[in-house]
């Protein structure tokens, strides 16, 4: 195992700069997922530490190793780095089979070919492959070509591996299988993982820790119940899968709980405050759909987080429903389990229900903690984008 300590981390591409003197410590042992959308600069972080990259400026360390250090020219090749890497597009050899593919970077180190042979047949064990040494990797599905990559990638026992997206290419269930494969093998190697992702779902199964980030700065960085029930920021609250986040104003604290009224309505939704929060204060209220519960509209009492709605759109999922309704000229989501409704009772456009959100599961964040930049125009084009959607 081995920590990665990385100070100043910059990045230019010309006259952009993609990565603003980044600092960051990941622990020995460690899984850390690096999370954001295309362009935030996650891959270009990754491909840094993995030496695939010159950084522009900074240090990177590894153990007791200096492996960048612009200010005294100090840059260690990927060969060096004693690191593995698992790409998206898996980059394995064609015209070798899977035992070959396996043992290419034991060849690279001199490794034995004893040794070499011991060290494939292991490796190709734990990961579910070893009655297919000899077959071509071309012969393989895109989960066993996967598979490979990860054998390849442990076989030379680096201290850190690095991830760069390796499952957006297989389907949901070979991903799911997959992703609980790499975090089996991070635990039983004791390895150090830096992963990468734009799937919040991912990130949160697999990571000790999440890192998000946005226009080349770390935007929020901690364990995945952290940024799961308290982001700081619309931003950061949106890639964690709230459907609702609603500009609005703080009108009352108490105990941690502020009510904060939604703009352009008369909603007010109470919700659990992220930092320091007085009454008057701009801040977004966020929810998830499933965190708003469906009611009788004549069992609706007036406080905070009720509201009346007419449903607009009704998407059933077997399991639960996801409903679209309009409160007070607004567009929210909902989801309903349908363990919780009659069966003929399946809420459908046009009808109307009260809703009351749990304010123990909502989120409060003033604007000024919010962390993502230019968050206004962020929530005005993420609301437009809701309206128009529906």
């Amino acid at each position: 195992m081995t920590e990665v300590q990385v100070s100043g981390l910059t990045k230019r591409y010309g006259g952009k700069t993609a990565l603003h003197g980044l600092d960051l410590t990941i622990g020995s042992g460690e899984f850390v997922t690096l999370l954001g959308p295309s362009g935030c600069g996650k891959t270009t972080t990754l491909r840094c530490l993995a030496g695939l990259e010159r950084p522009t400026g900074g240090r990177i360390s590894m153990g007791d190793r200096i492996v960048v250090d612009t200010d005294r020219r100090t840059f260690v090749p990927a060969d060096k780095r004693q690191v593995g890497m698992v790409f998206q597009s898996y980059a394995l050899w064609p015209h070798m089979s899977v035992a070959e593919n396996v043992a290419y970077p034991l060849k690279v180190a001199r490794v034995g070919a004893a040794e070499r042979r011991t060290r494939v047949a292991d490796m190709l064990s734990a990961v579910g492959l070893a009655d297919f040494e000899k077959r071509p990797v071309t012969a393989l599905s895109g989960g066993q070509q996967q598979r490979v990559a990860l054998a390849r990638a442990l076989a030379a026992r680096p201290g850190i591996i690095f991830y760069d997206e390796p499952l957006s290419n297989l389907d949901s269930k070979l991903r799911y299988q997959m992703g609980q494969q790499v975090r089996a093998l991070h635990n039983q190697f004791e390895t150090t993982s830096v992963y990468v992702t734009h799937d919040q779902e991912e990130a949160i199964t697999l990571s000790d820790r999440i890192i998000v980030m946005s226009e080349g700065s770390i935007v929020q960085d901690g364990t995945p119940s952290e940024l799961y029930d308290r982001p700081n920021s619309a931003y950061v609250a949106d890639f964690m899968g709230f459907q609702n986040i609603l500009p609005g104003t703080i009108r009352a604290v108490r105990d941690g709980i502020a009510d904060v009224e939604v703009d352009g309505t008369s909603l007010v939704i109470a919700g659990v405050v992220t930092g320091e929060a007085a009454p008057g204060e701009r801040a977004d209220i966020a929810f998830r759909a499933a965190h708003a519960r469906l009611m009788p509209a004549a069992e609706l009492a007036p406080a905070a987080g009720r509201f009346a709605a007419v449903v607009e759109r009704t998407t059933y999922l077997g399991s639960a429903v996801n409903l679209l309704v309009r409160a007070d000229g607004l567009p929210l989501r909902v989801r309903v389990e349908t363990g919780e409704m009659a069966a003929d009772a399946v809420p459908h456009p046009g009808d109307g229900y009260g809703f009351a959100v749990n304010p123990a599961r909502a989120v409060v964040i003033p604007h000024r903690v919010a962390a993502a930049p230019s968050e206004d125009d962020y929530l005005t084009t993420m609301t437009d984008a809701i309206v128009a959607a529906h």
